[in-house]
């Protein structure tokens, strides 16, 4: 089991452009939440995935957790409370990148309590995102993030930096590092790095994604190896880096390495598939519209 803790959210993701006349493009609802495509996303691949969340009681609520079904997701450790579901208004740029308005004041997922011990058969625990950062659900998420790791599982985390999130960013960069003792794989977008003033050597293993440029893993054992992205026709980038959390977790897990030992002990060939599986997975994501990962025959 892999289990995945952090926020689930309604993505507004720009669908067509302004009308002639009208400001304002239209928007679609979109299930999404960087944690929570993670879940949907290692659902599809096909192992076993459990979400660890506090989801809204509402309608939209309601279609978050009716995504986790589809996609193989247990949601035994997923809260539900009568708040309102989060919000992120999606802003498309010409190269698909996306960036993001949060509308996060007195909703469901930030009230997020340490629940009770996982279990026994959990291999690994992911976090990351907006989850982090809210309070005063983000102490608890951390709580969480601590106390897998001194039981001793994988954690893997990605914080997907959101600034406008974050009210002092000196305080939230000490804290990020604070975390980095019980990590065992950090995933960093390159602007996430930049952000965070520099790729850090704490954790066993960090994977940077370059968006064209490819992916890069440094360990703490002096494996570095850089994959080529996959060329494709990009609709949007969300849920991308998502994705390929995703993907590193399940492509360890089928080389028996999702433990810090067992990722530790694996060379540059390992880290070269499991790099490759990871480019290939995102770029299915970014060819089309919104927070969509491949299923396992796609990857085939």
């Amino acid at each position: 089991m892999i289990v995945v803790a952090g926020e689930a959210l309604i993505d507004l993701v720009p669908i067509a452009p302004p009308e002639p006349g009208a400001p304002l493009p239209v928007l679609a609802p979109r299930l999404g939440g960087g944690p929570y495509n993670t879940a949907i996303a290692l659902g599809r691949l096909g192992g076993p995935t459990a979400f660890c969340s506090r989801i809204s009681a509402d309608g939209f609520g309601d279609a978050l957790v009716a995504g986790l079904a589809a996609a193989g997701v247990d949601t035994a450790y997923v809260a539900r409370g009568p708040e309102p579901t989060t919000l992120a208004v999606a802003a498309v740029g010409p190269d698909g990148s996306a960036g993001y308005s949060f509308y996060a004041g007195g909703t469901a997922d930030r009230l997020f309590e340490l629940p009770p011990p996982l279990p026994g058969g959990t291999r690994a625990v992911a976090f990351g995102t907006c989850s982090l950062v809210l309070e005063p659900g983000a102490s608890a998420y951390e709580a969480l993030l601590r106390r897998e790791a001194r039981a001793g599982r994988f954690v893997l985390l990605d914080p997907n930096v959101r600034p406008p999130l974050i009210p002092d960013a000196e305080a939230y960069r000490e804290r990020f590092r604070s975390w980095l003792p019980y990590v065992s794989l950090l995933k960093l977008s390159e602007e996430d790095a930049e952000w965070l003033g520099g790729v850090p050597e704490g954790p066993g293993a960090v994977v940077l994604t370059r968006g064209a440029a490819g992916l890069e893993v440094r360990t703490r054992g002096g494996v570095r190896v850089l994959v080529p992205a996959v060329p494709v026709a990009v609709a949007d980038t969300i849920g991308a880096g998502d994705t390929v959390n995703a993907a590193l977790l399940h492509g360890l897990a089928a080389r028996n390495a999702l433990s810090p030992a067992g990722a530790a002990a694996l060379g540059p060939d390992g880290w070269r598939e499991v790099l490759t599986l990871a480019a290939r997975a995102a770029a299915l994501t970014c060819s089309r519209p919104g927070a969509e990962p491949p299923y396992a025959a796609e990857l085939a």
